[in-house]
């Protein structure tokens, strides 16, 4: 089938702003591979004129950067387009006092406010000066309490879904006064109209009010999202569920970096052949395929290339595994197999049999707390990952990545730091519960080991980030792996000090480590609910 907007997404919020010398060598293999779009996710990491606190201190792009990517993506085919928020996601912005008077709670905006619109106007008039383009992704999904904080106290309650269509008209209103076309996340129609869901399993008993959807003006396009079903009848139920508004509907997979250090290809063909398989026969002619950096953009975007090509197939009806590879061998030099290796480090193994879900242990285990084990309980009881062997095999690879080595180089000194730090709470735990000063003096030696191959791989990651982004946003992953350094050598001097007798007990380690009831523990990619339970 043809397609009108066959596209990628790259996040650009999450405090990576790719430096446009990288973007434009992104723009190389999008074109390369029969992307025709690139949507550039920013929240507020873009420069508006009269605005300087907006995006402050984040690195954002300025006029002159857009219009020079923008032109250059046009030289390759590429139509760059904007992808903003006009509702929520403004979590960075609201940190700013000067700001303030535009939120109603959380990071959403006080809809009904006319300094909101006026600020609108701006971004939108801005977008209008430096991109050629006129579509636009304008947001407004995950605004889960709208209406519910300052809005409320001027209005009282009223119903949800009304006051959202009310804004998304004032803002399609302030779009198509600039020449745009709007296309927007779908899920707060639906969450608003089925208790919070927007799942196949949520919204199976779900419609659409003829009422609600003839408010939707008919210009804008509801892009479906969906990034966790690996079942094609889902999406052809969500497919039909959006059809029920009579609007444009565009679709939005994944292509997942976003759970930690590593990415997760595997996952994402799991997740997207079947996806494609539903898009090409219920005849879906704008998609996309969201890169996010959720949480500090751990993971290189440049990561999920070769996952990218395999999926861009997929949209064409390509699904012989074998011919791809053969094919991206040829036109990149690319082994896939290899560059499928990257997902090692999250890679869940339980009695043998491989998880299948979107895990995100890497991560969780890099900076959990090793004196609190607040996820030590989900790692006990999964198969221990062989991360000295999972490093060695990515280092190998290296050779045979040609510009991306560093990637490879990265993630295998980071391998090397998990060998001793995934189970060290479990470790130290069971030594000190046992009074087992033998090998409590062993893991001495480990937490040393551990914060000399966290130096090496701090070193490396670092080298990665400024290679491929502005210096913005490294402050934040240098705290962070700082922190656990810190602690580290914190939990070091304190067996040492216990196993001396200068300290009579080891407080943490007198708690038992309970296990988390509400969900897989590795699922989550948030860092604040990961390194422990105090206020962060």
């Amino acid at each position: 089938m043809q397609y009108k907007t066959m596209g990628v997404m790259l996040d650009m919020s999450r405090n990576a702003v790719m430096k446009v010398s990288q973007l434009k060598k992104y723009i190389d293999y999008l074109s390369a591979m029969g992307f025709n779009a690139l949507e550039l996710y920013t929240e507020d990491t873009f420069k508006i004129e009269g605005e300087p606190y907006f995006g402050y201190l984040r690195g954002g792009y300025t006029a002159a950067e857009i219009k020079e990517l923008d032109a250059y993506a046009a030289s390759k085919g590429i139509e760059l387009i904007p992808c903003i928020q006009t509702l929520a996601h403004f979590t960075n912005t609201k940190k700013l006092p000067h700001y303030w008077d535009l939120f109603d709670c959380d990071d959403i905006l006080l809809i009904g406010e006319p300094k909101v619109y006026e600020f609108l106007e701006k971004i939108f008039k801005t977008l209008a000066d430096n991109f050629t383009s006129r579509k636009v992704n304008i947001g407004m999904d995950e605004a889960h309490n709208v209406g519910l904080g300052r809005y409320l106290e001027r209005n009282g309650y009223r119903d949800r879904s009304e006051i959202l269509v009310e804004h998304l008209n004032k803002v399609v209103e302030i779009a198509e006064k600039y020449g745009f076309k709007c296309h927007m996340w779908s899920d707060m129609f639906f969450r608003l109209i089925s208790g919070g869901n927007y799942t196949p399993e949520g919204l199976k008993d779900v419609h659409v009010s003829p009422e609600v959807a003839a408010k939707v003006p008919e210009s804008v396009a509801l892009a479906y999202w969906d990034y966790y079903s690996t079942d094609k009848d889902k999406y052809d139920l969500m497919f039909e569920k959006h059809k029920e508004f009579n609007r444009d509907v565009w679709f939005a997979g994944g292509a997942w970096i976003w759970q930690g250090f590593a990415p997760l290809g595997d996952f994402s063909l799991r997740s997207m052949r079947p996806a494609m398989e539903s898009v090409r026969e219920k005849g879906i002619e704008n998609v996309i395929f969201t890169v996010w950096g959720d949480n500090g953009k751990d993971c290189s975007s440049f990561a999920i290339l070769p996952t990218l090509y395999v999926i861009r197939q997929f949209a064409d009806g390509n699904y012989d595994m074998d011919k791809i590879k053969a094919d991206m061998k040829a036109k990149f030099g690319w082994n896939y197999d290899e560059w499928l290796d990257l997902d090692l480090p999250n890679v869940i193994r339980v009695n043998g049999k491989k998880d299948e879900l979107w895990n995100c242990v890497c991560k969780t285990m890099a900076f959990t707390d090793p004196f609190l084990g607040m996820r030590d309980a989900d790692y006990a009881a999964i198969d221990r990952i062989p991360y000295d062997e999972c490093g060695k095999k990515i280092s190998s690879h290296a050779k045979n990545a040609g510009d991306f080595s560093y990637i490879f180089d990265t993630l295998g000194k980071f391998c090397a730091y998990m060998e001793y730090k995934a189970d060290i709470g479990i470790r130290v735990r069971a030594a000190y519960k046992a009074g087992d000063k033998a090998a409590m003096k062993v893991l001495v030696k480990d937490f040393g080991k551990a914060i000399k191959a966290l130096d090496v791989f701090a070193a490396a990651q670092k080298d990665l980030w400024m290679h491929e982004n502005k210096a913005f946003g490294w402050e934040v992953q240098e705290v962070r792996i700082g922190g656990i350094r810190a602690r580290l050598n914190t939990c070091k001097d304190r067996l040492q000090a216990y196993l001396s007798g200068k300290l009579d007990c080891i407080e943490e380690l007198e708690e038992d480590v309970l296990p988390n009831e509400d969900r897989n523990g590795f699922m989550y990619h948030m860092y604040s609910e990961t390194f422990g339970p105090s206020n962060l």
